[in-house]
C-alpha cells in the first residue's frame, strides 16, 4: 500500500511538470508614461482573449525605467517614449536587438488654462512658471527643452521652468493651476479636463516623437510576451492607439 502511494506521489509530481509548460504566464510590461491607458486597454483586451494571462505593469519616465532593468527589476517587454534609452539598453545587451520595432508616434503640445493668451513657443516668455520632464530622463522634457534651444527662448525661461518627474506631473501641475502652462504630448492633452492645447510646437523644432519597442533578454524566452508583442503590432492594437490620439504606421 505504502509504495502505491508513492507511485501515485511520484505520478502526481512528474504531471505537474507536465501541465506547466501549458499553463498561460506573467508578463511584466515596463513602459513610458504616457503609454499608460492605451497599454492597460490593450493588455486587458488580449488579457480576456487569453484566459490566464496576468500583467504585471511598470510606467513611469523612460530613463528612469531603463535604469531600473539595468539594476536588475523584472522585465519582458520595454517600451520608450525614444530612441535614446532604448539604444542604452541595446548597448548594455539587456534586450533582443532583433526585436526592436517603432510602436508609435506623438507630437509634443503646450498646454493651459482655456483663457491663456498663448498661440506659440515665443509667446510662453511672458508666463511665470511652466511644467516640463526632467530632460535627464523624461523624453517629453527632452523633446520640449530642444524646441526651446531651436526656438531661442531658452535662457529667457531658465528660472521659470519647473520640472516633473514625468509629462503625466506635467499634466497635473498645470490642470491644478500650479503652473500657467505645460509642455505634454497629444495625447495626454487630450484626456486634460481642465486646461486645453494652446499649441503644437512646430515639428521642425524638435526630432520626431518615436515609441521604441523592444523585448527584453528575458522577455525573449517568454512565450506570453512574445505573443503580446507580435499582438501589440496588429491592426487591433493599431487602432487602440489611434483612438487614443497617438500617430501610427
Amino acid at each position: 500500500m505504502k509504495n502505491v502511494i508513492i507511485r501515485l506521489s511520484l505520478f502526481l509530481f512528474s504531471l505537474m511538470f507536465l501541465v506547466a509548460p501549458a499553463m498561460a504566464g506573467e508578463v511584466n510590461l515596463s513602459a513610458a508614461t504616457s503609454l499608460r491607458d492605451a497599454l492597460n486597454e490593450l493588455s486587458n483586451t488580449y488579457a480576456k482573449d487569453n484566459p490566464g494571462v496576468t500583467f504585471v505593469k511598470n510606467y513611469g519616465a523612460s530613463g528612469a525605467i531603463a535604469k531600473q532593468i539595468e539594476n536588475g527589476a523584472p522585465a519582458d517587454l520595454f517600451i520608450s517614449a525614444n530612441m535614446e534609452w532604448m539604444d542604452y539598453l541595446k548597448n548594455r545587451k539587456l534586450v533582443d536587438e532583433r526585436s526592436i520595432r517603432t510602436f508609435a508616434f506623438n507630437v509634443v503640445v503646450f498646454v493651459g488654462k482655456p483663457g491663456l493668451k498663448i498661440t506659440g513657443i515665443h509667446d510662453i516668455v511672458r508666463l511665470s512658471r511652466i511644467a516640463i520632464g526632467s530632460p535627464k530622463s523624461v523624453p517629453a522634457g527632452q523633446y520640449a527643452e530642444e524646441a526651446l534651444k531651436k526656438a531661442g527662448v531658452e535662457r529667457e525661461l531658465e528660472k521659470k521652468l519647473v520640472i516633473a518627474k514625468d509629462v503625466r506631473e506635467c499634466l497635473m501641475y498645470a490642470e491644478r493651476g500650479e503652473v500657467d502652462g505645460a509642455f505634454v504630448y497629444k495625447t495626454d492633452a487630450l484626456m486634460a479636463k481642465n486646461v486645453k492645447i494652446l499649441f503644437t510646437v512646430p515639428q521642425a523644432l524638435y526630432s520626431r516623437v518615436a515609441y521604441p519597442m523592444a523585448l527584453t533578454i528575458t522577455g525573449s524566452k517568454n512565450t506570453e510576451a512574445t505573443a503580446f508583442f507580435r499582438f501589440l503590432q496588429s491592426d487591433k492594437a493599431k487602432k487602440v492607439l489611434e483612438w487614443y490620439g497617438f500617430i501610427v504606421q
